[in-house]
């Protein structure tokens, strides 16, 4: 950003006109975001609004978009005095003291990641709707995800038995034909299918142990609330053993709550710096099988630690062989937004690197313990 363009967001919408040039892209989105909330000033101090003429230009700004707009735009210093401003300065507090404000709000999930943001302000009955609010979005979530990860995590077709349950993906195509044969409809010219047939999936006996190492830094939210869901339908498959920990400079072990989504997520502090070496090191320390292991490290690879730890760490991951699979943090488009130079060293030493949706994790699961 040049110095031009920060005098212009420090002195606000009135120095546009004596400044040359004009902002664009995501200055111009900055410039709007605090303009949302510092406009406020002129307005305490007896300015009124100005009529702004008609445009086609998007919808005006609510506290929810403008609290995730700001996450996006700024740095974690600077969003948390711009969050310090709006409570304690202009008094947008009607999200964490008013619960009518809340259940006006549509559940979904930029709602779910303002609350997250929020959550350390959030008490009484306000916590207790902001809760009930993160339960049914992670569920309207899990709803979606579940049927598909489950089916594709389930196990092998069994080709000698076949099973009561219609799952398209299962079907027995010439076994369909077999058991139909005898109504072929000569003179039709037809073969009439009265019953079809699905494979059964063989059941994997002995478990495999998923370790989901996830990073809670600021910018990290989507990732966090996806690995949250698919660590509670991972734990509910007899074919795994779910530990889940989280992660900035400070690490947390959630995996008593790994069945569990929001609770998860309601001990999740999204913000801070990362020391993704730290996080690794004890990873490592609660793995009991290592070659029958997966360790899963979502993240965005900006290590703010020394990088050397954090390739030291994963090296002798690799070597105990357990097997690796950096996740690259996808934003709410599910674009990977990650430090390429960083996860490249990391692949180099054995570790797996990907941009994965969930249901596409899945399938690389089923390839890893293949």
């Amino acid at each position: 950003m040049s110095t031009l363009a920060r005098w212009r967001l420090v002195l606000g919408r009135y120095a546009e006109q004596g400044m040359p040039g004009k902002l664009n892209g995501q200055n111009q989105r900055r410039d709007q975001a605090l303009e949302y909330l510092y406009g406020r000033e002129y307005e305490g101090r007896g300015l009124r609004k100005e009529l702004q003429p008609g445009s086609l230009d998007p919808s005006q700004m609510t506290l929810v978009t403008w609290l995730n707009e700001v996450r996006e735009l700024f740095p974690q210093d600077t969003v948390e005095i711009i969050e310090k401003h709006a409570l304690d300065r202009y008094g947008l507090t009607e999200l964490v003291t008013d619960p009518k404000t809340l259940e006006r709000l549509e559940p979904n999930q930029q709602l779910l990641k303002t609350l997250l943001t929020l959550k350390g302000h959030l008490n009484g009955q306000v916590m207790e709707v902001a809760r009930r609010i993160i339960r049914q979005v992670i569920e309207e979530i899990r709803r979606r995800l579940e049927p598909e990860v489950r089916q594709t995590l389930s196990g092998r077709l069994n080709r000698f038995r076949h099973s009561p349950l219609a799952v398209a993906q299962n079907f027995d195509a010439l076994g369909t034909l077999r058991r139909n044969l005898k109504h072929y409809d000569v003179q039709r010219r037809k073969l009439i299918v009265e019953e079809l047939r699905f494979f059964e999936r063989n059941s994997r006996r002995l478990p495999w142990h998923i370790v989901l190492c996830i990073d809670q830094s600021g910018s990290m939210a989507d990732s966090v609330i996806h690995s949250a869901v698919m660590a509670g339908i991972l734990a509910g498959l007899p074919s795994f053993r779910v530990k889940i920990v989280v992660f900035d400079t400070q690490v947390v072990d959630l995996s008593d709550h790994a069945d569990d989504p929001v609770e998860v997520l309601m001990k999740v502090q999204l913000g801070g710096g990362t020391d993704i070496a730290q996080a690794v090191r004890y990873c490592s320390q609660i793995i009991e099988n290592p070659q029958r292991t997966i360790f899963v490290l979502v993240t965005d690879f900006c290590e703010g630690a020394s990088p050397g730890e954090l390739v030291r760490a994963v090296s002798a991951l690799a070597e105990a062989r357990v097997k690796l699979l950096g996740l690259a943090a996808l934003d709410g488009q599910a674009h990977p937004v990650y430090d390429r130079q960083m996860a490249g060293r990391l692949a180099e030493r054995g570790m797996e690197i990907a941009a994965l949706t969930p249901q596409r994790l899945a399938q690389w699961l089923v390839k890893a313990i293949s």
